[in-house]
Order: C-alpha cells, then structure tokens, then sequence
C-alpha cells in the first residue's frame, strides 16, 4: 500500500525535562526533505539537536543523529516511518536539553515515541493512481450518453471536447477500467475501448492514527 501522511504536523513531547518537538511534513523528493530539514534547523537553532530521518521509497531513505550517541535518534526515528510503511515524509525531532540524562535505551524511546505521537495526529492517506480514460462518440449521441455518464459511481467525467465528434474523458482508479468498459459496453449497446490518456495520484484519508502490527 502507498501511504503517507495526512497532514503535515508539529507535536511536543517532554521527558525528564528534556523537550521533544517533532516536525512532520510530506515531501515528494530528497532535495525537498533536505531543504525541510535545513528550514527546522534554522527556526531551532538554539536546540540541543535537531535529529532527522525521511523516505522518499525504498531507494531514498536517510537519517542523522545530529550529535545525539550513534543510533539513538535517526536510526530509531527511521524506523518508525518505515514501520508505517510510509513514503515521501520527512521528520525532524528537535531536543532541548533538560539536564538530566536519558542513557542509550531512554533515547532511542524518546526520539521513537516523539515520531509516533506526531504520526498519530498526523494520521495515514493511502496515494491512489488515477487513470485518465478517454473515448467519442456522435454528436448526435452526447447528450444521451452524458446522462448515463452522471448516473453511475465507477468514475467521474471530467472533461468534454465537442467537434465532429464528442470526446469524453474520464477519471477512475485504475483497476476499475475494465469494470467501466464493461458498464459502458452495457448501457451503450455497443462496444467500448477505453484509451489511457494520462493518470494522477489522489491521497484519500485512510485512517487517523498509527497501524498497529
């Protein structure tokens, strides 16, 4: 499944005096996650550490300690985003120090858990492929068909060229093509190919909170 955040977030957590802020934000590349990261690290200059992990997808995946001891920040935040299955999200963990230290373990749960309470006011949306599906008809037959194109829930019209012949393009998710072509075969009583003419991604809201594994 493709998912994402819902929504980009700004979570507080504190631990033994010591502040927690995680940022949360979707980001489509590399360059856009670090520039977020740099955009954290300029409005928290004064922080202790500013920790950060993103994936992009399975090839892009980065975190960094910032100073924290090895393996007790970005690693430990990587591994949540990537426990959720998630894409294309940034995350930056910003630490004031309170004075009292948390030792290895008392880390790796303060920099994890911050993720994970921002990841449940963020919530998931899962990134759905949208093809785009075009086919004509006679002028004299579109206005018939539009009426049957506006009663049913397989896919939408979104788009209409008229010239000697009518152009109809329509927007569904992918694996309901064929169940279009059947519906369209069906009202039309005649058969009906549909040509891919682009596609798009659509975030539909999932569920708010964590996947619990």
């Amino acid at each position: 499944m493709n998912l994402t955040i819902a929504k980009d977030v700004r979570t507080e957590l504190v631990i033994s005096k010591s502040r927690f802020i995680c940022s949360l934000k979707k980001v489509k590349t590399e360059e856009e996650a670090q520039e977020f990261i740099k955009a954290v690290k300029k409005e928290f200059w004064d922080a202790t550490h500013n920790c950060s992990a993103y994936v992009i997808d399975e090839q892009h995946q980065r975190s960094s300690d910032d100073g924290e001891p090895s393996g007790t920040a970005g690693i430990p935040m990587l591994g949540v985003l990537r426990k959720q299955e998630l894409n294309q999200v940034a995350a930056v963990v910003t630490r004031y120090f309170g004075g009292i230290k948390l030792g290895a373990g008392g880390l790796v749960r303060a920099y994890a858990g911050s993720v994970s309470q921002a990841l449940e006011e963020a919530g998931m949306a899962q990134k759905v492929k949208m093809g785009l599906y075009a086919f004509s008809c006679g002028a004299g037959e579109a206005g018939k068909i539009m009426n049957l194109l506006y009663q049913q829930s397989l896919f939408s019209l979104t788009d209409t060229e008229y010239g000697s012949r009518v152009r109809f393009t329509l927007r569904m998710p992918e694996e309901q093509k064929a169940r279009a072509e059947a519906w369209l075969t069906d009202r039309l009583q005649t058969p009906v190919e549909l040509e891919e003419v682009g596609f798009e991604y659509e975030e539909i809201l999932i569920k708010n909170g964590l996947q619990r594994t």
